[in-house]
């Protein structure tokens, strides 16, 4: 193999796959990357067995060939190296020579024939949609799955594909995020798949901030997602995800309606004061008002004051503080209306005129 790039051509596509390599691997082949160059240019694979990352790039080969190289070691040499500085890759003998200026270094290299690659994936679902939206899609739920918890399929992220639309769910238990897009997809019945949380992350990474189509290819193991010159494929959570409709709760027949942002820094502030491993922040409502108190084990207490529209009989009720910031931080709209039943039932929150969104958080005694 031979070819001949520029650093940042190299480091782009590098930056967008190394992220799936873990630090520590049981099997020493992972920690490389698999790196194809032929008449098409340079295809770069990452994998861990559970999420792959592929990145092509277009760059003339001098000779072709297959290889591995140590993820690390080659995306810190092309952090290194001067910006638009030339960069020279050539393999021989088992050993790789990347050359830029007077630097040289030469790297050991594994047989390509070692590494796993997922392959043909044979999806029975294929959904084109808008990088955009399938962003904002995950952005806007993605805060609330579970994380470590033993109840595994709550470690990732819900895609439900019906004829119509698009929907993502998270939950840890403790409170929910659902988003909805109106989408034509094809689907023949209501299908659902679990997103497992790197794969999620992953899959963020490469919807970015682009402006372009994103291919959903869904397979009975794993879900691919194609973007320009780029591609994640994660293997699925093989379990079955809570039905989320029980969680939402009935209309509440006590409306707050606030300016999102006032809402969130009142919250913020108060928080400072909370205590540090349980973060309970007492809500009061009362007409035009919220009230957030909070105290720790220092006997310090924060009290914050919040004008409101609501109009109703008072109320008392917990929360873990940074719930409440966690929806409050994605919801883009400015105004947020807040419905509640009780002192103990959930809390559901919506973006103003935004019926697709909806997150509920449960309360908690203080």
């Amino acid at each position: 193999m031979k070819l001949t790039t520029n650093r940042e051509t190299l480091l782009n596509p590098l930056q967008a796959v190394t992220g799936v390599v873990e630090r520590k691997q049981a099997l020493p082949i992972l920690s490389n990357l698999l790196v194809i160059a032929d008449g098409e240019g340079l295809t770069i694979t990452a994998t861990d067995m559970e999420v792959e990352a592929v990145a092509r790039i277009k760059v003339p080969v001098k000779e072709g060939g297959t290889t591995t190289l140590p993820a690390r070691k080659l995306i810190d040499i092309c952090r290194s190296l001067p910006e638009g500085s030339e960069v020279i890759v050539e393999t021989k003998e088992g050993k790789a020579t990347i050359k830029s200026g007077r630097s040289r270094f030469v790297l050991a290299t594994l047989p390509s024939g070692e590494f796993p690659v997922v392959g043909d994936t044979q999806p029975f679902l294929e959904v084109k949609i808008p990088a955009l939206q399938l962003r904002n899609l995950i952005g806007s739920t993605q805060f609330a799955m579970a994380y470590q918890d033993i109840r595994y399929y709550l470690n990732g992220l819900l895609l439900e594909f019906s004829d119509q639309h698009i929907r993502a769910v998270a939950t840890d238990g403790h409170r929910l995020a659902l988003s909805d897009v109106e989408w034509k997809t094809g689907a023949a019945e209501v299908l659902q798949i679990i997103v497992p949380r790197k794969g999620v992350g992953e899959l963020s990474r490469l919807l970015g901030d682009s402006e372009q189509e994103a291919t959903l290819q869904v397979s009975h193991n794993h879900l691919r997602v194609v973007v320009e010159d780029r591609a994640i494929t994660t293997r699925l959570v093989d379990g079955k995800f809570p039905d989320y409709l029980r969680v939402l709760p009935i209309k509440g027949d006590k409306i707050v309606i606030a300016e999102r942002e006032a809402l969130k820094q009142g919250l913020a502030r108060t928080s400072i004061l909370s205590n540090e491993k349980f973060r309970g922040v007492r809500i009061n409502l009362a007409n035009g008002i919220v009230r957030a108190l909070a105290h720790n084990p220092e006997h310090e207490e924060a009290e914050e004051e919040i004008a409101v529209t609501y109009e109703g009989p008072d109320l008392e009720i917990g929360f873990n503080v940074v719930y409440l910031l966690d929806v409050l931080s994605v919801i883009r709209t400015e105004k947020v209306h807040l419905e509640f039943t009780g002192s103990d039932r959930s809390c559901l929150i919506q973006p103003e005129g935004d019926a697709a969104s909806k997150y509920v958080v449960m309360p908690m005694r203080l």
